[in-house]
Order: structure tokens, then sequence, then C-alpha cells
């Protein structure tokens, strides 16, 4: 009997980047109340418009944000990691992995298989982000004994070439700084692959230099939309998919 596999894994994942989701959240406030006091006052129907244009603009961001930080992402990861059919005995990558929604989804994938994850641990990337945390998570999840947490730069991964079956990358690799740094992340996930191996990158923004990148390297990969399922706020996310060259 095949045991079913959560769209989301147990455990707390906390929020991504929680200021912007906040700040959208209150800024929303104010707008909505003047809104309903122009009304109320029965002021130029252009000042009620206006400024409820922008009350669900920033709301309608709040919302997406928060849908996605808390349910979305873990939804659009469960489908790309079915899409991927994975053997179950790979062993995997993932790139900042936080707090172990990607890891652990692909773990509860590889009952035969190893996981590692690698980040620097920063709590303005994930609130709560921590590698106590994970393992927490991992063994909730009862995959806490396939699964490796390392701390360290995905720009110089500690790990030998072709180590790996599987690279993921969640919303992470936009967070170095520079573009050269972005663009040796996903070098160095290029090198760890083995040949055939796949890397899945699902990032809101910079694909572009990683895409550059996988044509460089003479890699193919597609790229499309997540959807609604993985928008933040305004801001939606590209699903880039390689797969590396025998």
């Amino acid at each position: 009997m095949t045991t079913r596999i959560p769209s989301k894994p147990a455990g707390s994942y906390g929020v991504d980047a929680i200021l912007v989701p906040v700040l959208l959240s209150l800024s929303t406030l104010p707008l909505l109340l003047g809104t309903i006091a122009n009304i109320a006052q029965s002021a130029p129907a252009w000042t009620w418009l206006l400024m409820g244009a922008g009350a669900l603009s920033l709301g309608y961001s709040a919302l997406a944000f928060w849908y996605t930080t808390l349910r979305g992402k873990f939804l659009v990861w469960a489908r790309l990691l079915d899409s991927l059919h994975l053997r179950g005995d790979e062993n995997s990558l993932d790139l900042g992995c936080g707090r172990g929604a990607v890891i652990i989804a692909t773990a509860l994938r590889l009952p035969h298989g190893h996981a590692t994850g690698i980040d620097l641990w920063r709590n303005q990337d994930q609130t709560g982000n921590s590698a106590e945390a994970t393992r927490k998570n991992t063994e909730l999840n009862g995959v806490a004994d396939r699964i490796t947490l390392d701390t360290g730069d995905m720009t110089r991964l500690p790990y030998e070439d072709a180590s790996f079956d599987l690279v993921t990358a969640s919303v992470s690799i936009h967070n170095i700084p520079d573009a050269a740094g972005r663009k040796r992340a996903v070098s160095e996930a290029l090198r760890v692959l083995r040949p055939g191996g796949r890397l899945v990158i699902a990032d809101m923004a910079k694909t572009k230099e990683y895409a550059d990148v996988l044509t460089d390297a003479d890699v193919p990969f597609t790229s499309t939309a997540a959807g609604l399922h993985m928008q933040w706020g305004m801001m939606p996310t590209t699903i880039i998919k390689a797969q590396k060259n025998l």
C-alpha cells in the first residue's frame, strides 16, 4: 500500500521575509479607512476611487504574500517534486533550505535516498530560521535519519563534483546581493550535480541570470510561471527546470 505524502509536511515553517507582508498589511488599513471616510463624507468620487484602488492593490498583495508563504509554495513544490518521478534512492541537495519546506518534502519521496540542506540560517530571510528548528521539523515528519543539515555558502559548496542526483532552490538564490554571486551559486549547483542530474529553481527575481548560466553551460532547461499559488505580492515566481548533460 502506497503511503500518501501530504502537500504540506508537518511542522512549523515560519514566514518568508516577514517585513514585506506585515508592511503591506499595515499600509492597506489606512487606505481602506480613508476610502470609507471619503464615501461617508460625500467626497469627490475620484478621491475615494483612487484611494480605494490603492487599498485593493495593497490588500491583494498582502493576501497573496501571506497565502504563498503559508500554503501556496508547499503546493507548488509538491507538484514539482511529483513531476520528477523520483525513483526514491536519489541523493538530493537543497540550497538555502531554511526550516525545511522543500528538503523535507523531497526526503518524504526518498525512502531509500538521502537529502542534504545547506543554509546560512538568517532570520531576515525566514522567521525562526535555524538548524535546530529544521531538525525538529524533520523529526515530526519521520525523515531525520535521511537528512543532513549543513551550515555554508551556496556560492562555495563544500561538496565534491557530481555528488547529487537532484539540486533544488526555493526563493533563496536571489538573496545573494550581487549578480556574480548569484551566477556562481547556479554554477556550483551544476558542478555538484551528477551527469543526468536535475536542477529545479523557484524564484521571484533574477531568474534570467540563472538562465544565462545554464545557456552558457549548454544545459537544456525550461522556464515556466508557478501561477497564483506562488505569488509574492505582485511578484510572480518563475520555475526553472534543467537536466545536466550526460
